[in-house]
């Protein structure tokens, strides 16, 4: 059974850094596209981040220069490396790995950006 796991996540002064990780099992890793979603309290998920099979990144405009997105296929595991963090980036973050029909999501990981 596919699983997505994050990790990472915590408490971090503005400016700070983080870096999430997304380990997947049950999956043939490399097929999959990867994204980072994330949702603070009262709003909408939103992408922030993905990353395709063969390395292509795109990134949210609101964090664009700031978070950068990666893949190792032998680890089985996507990153998220987020600096220069803002209050605003307070949200659970969830991994994703889409393809094809196929669609998993992890449970996410919060991240909290407070002085």
């Amino acid at each position: 059974q596919a699983q997505l796991v994050e990790s990472g996540g915590g408490l971090v002064e503005p400016g700070g850094s983080l870096r999430l990780s997304c380990v997947a099992s049950g999956m043939t890793f490399s097929h999959y596209a990867m994204d980072w979603f994330r949702q603070a309290p009262g709003k909408q998920r939103e992408l922030v981040a993905a990353i395709t099979s063969g390395g292509t990144t795109n990134y949210a405009d609101s964090v664009r220069d700031r978070f950068t997105i990666s893949r190792d296929n032998a680890k089985n595991t996507a990153y998220l490396q987020m600096n220069n963090l803002k209050p605003e980036d307070t949200a659970v973050y969830y991994c994703n790995a889409h393809w094809a029909w196929y669609d998993y999501w992890g449970k996410g990981t919060l991240v909290t950006v407070s002085s």
